[in-house]
């Protein structure tokens, strides 16, 4: 796209007004209020979502996490269109399908090209400002600065983000699947892919099986991982994690006179696993997972979040040569590796996406997704968000078409793939 044509869109998209989920101070419920969306600015993009879904992240964001800063837009999972794009984006345009996420790729810095990390260095994670990389925010209410949730705030009807920040993908996926694959599952499956490198035989523990764990089981079934042994204390995880690959089952709270890494050694002969992957964030487990593993060539990937400022680690366990490495979004890179991942969804590789799907909110009810996902049977809830009335949009593109001509694939009943009025 030219630069003419960029200026051109920049200067069609002005202010809109619209729906967003607020947080107004730490430990409230989200609030949803009517609140203003400026335009795109240079090499930004203004997204109307389709789809948001809900991310033990979002929970700790509204207690704070990364940084108090209120009030806030919370969201970073969804799938939405490109409704309008600011000056000098060449990637997307109007009308395509894309996937907003938290962290950037230039592809050209040192971080980028060292194939060592999807940390970039030119579009660093923004989670801790708040606002747009021109240190401003593109959101307000009445007025009043709103900030951003992690570069991305998909608890809104509309949102802006860098260019840099979100992947075009192809509609040949259920929609709300997509939504899916911007944290959660994707942090699962990328660092058994990316960071682990689970090789085929091998044997991995995963504690915790929410969707960050299902995604390690199923990034360790494609990987041809011999033995995998899910770990929780919910009794219910049981049979989704057995759905996704999972070989064994220890729940914690059944055999309480056992350590967890005490019931994995007696399933693996006493000498622990090849990987184990931490995704609960609980500092407690982090130690425990590490014995988990092998003695001199374990690895333990730690993936959750959490709002603890520290973790305590037995230097006895240090001694033993096991390795312990954080993976943010499992490694993977936003525009290299991403699309892969998708692409794998598609071909049926990854088969299993669908089953993470368990609750559905409307954007208006948002505040009742987090007593779900308390609930013992809860894996993912989203939400769809609901058409903006063209009385509060100042000029809007009617993208519906070319989202209908994408020829989204059916989605098995319950799962809505359309747009709608409603």
């Amino acid at each position: 796209m030219s630069s003419t044509s960029s200026n051109t869109a920049a200067a069609a998209a002005p202010m809109i007004t619209c729906k967003a989920a607020v947080i107004w101070k730490e430990n409230e419920s989200p609030k949803v209020e009517e609140i203003q969306v400026e335009g795109p600015k240079s090499g930004e993009v203004r997204v109307r979502m389709l789809f948001a879904s809900i991310c033990h992240t979002d929970v700790l964001g509204c207690r704070g996490f990364p940084t108090p800063l209120f009030p806030r837009v919370l969201g970073h999972e969804g799938v939405g269109i490109v409704e309008s794009i600011g000056e000098g984006v060449e990637q997307v345009k109007e009308g395509d399908i894309v996937i907003p996420t938290y962290l950037g790729e230039c592809g050209e810095c040192e971080n980028c090209m060292s194939g060592k990390t999807n940390l970039c260095q030119t579009y660093p994670l923004q989670a801790f400002t708040g606002l747009m990389g021109d240190s401003t925010s593109r959101m307000s209410i009445q007025g009043q600065q709103l900030y951003h949730f992690l570069s991305c705030s998909t608890w809104s009807q509309y949102t802006v983000v860098d260019v840099n920040y979100l992947v075009k993908i192809h509609p040949n996926i259920p929609l709300p699947h997509a939504s899916f694959l911007s944290c959660g599952f994707t942090t699962g499956f990328g660092a058994v892919w990316k960071e682990a490198k689970v090789h085929k035989g091998s044997t991995v523990a995963v504690v915790g099986l929410g969707a960050v764990g299902l995604g390690v089981i199923e990034g360790a079934r494609v990987h041809g991982a011999s033995r995998i042994i899910g770990i929780d204390i919910n009794q219910s995880k049981q049979a989704v994690g057995e759905a996704f690959g999972m070989t064994d089952f220890i729940n914690p709270k059944l055999e309480s006179d056992k350590s967890i890494s005490e019931m994995v050694k007696l399933l693996t002969g006493g000498c622990g696993v090849d990987y184990s992957f931490e995704c609960t964030g609980v500092a407690q487990l982090v130690n425990e997972a590490l014995e988990t593993t092998k003695v001199g060539i374990g690895k333990l990937m730690m993936l959750g979040a959490a709002t603890d400022k520290s973790v305590e680690i037995d230097f006895v366990t240090l001694l033993s040569c096991r390795t312990l490495k954080y993976a943010v979004f499992g490694g993977v890179k936003v525009q290299s590796d991403l699309p892969l991942v998708i692409h794998k969804c598609i071909n049926k590789e990854i088969q299993n996406l669908d089953r993470l799907s368990t609750h559905q909110v409307a954007l208006e009810d948002i505040s009742t997704a987090f007593q779900l996902l308390k609930e013992p049977q809860c894996v993912k809830v989203f939400s769809r968000a609901p058409k903006v009335s063209r009385l509060n949009v100042h000029k809007q593109q009617d993208i519906r078409d070319s989202a209908r001509q994408a020829h989204i694939r059916a989605k098995p009943e319950g799962i809505p793939t359309t747009l709608s009025d409603d």
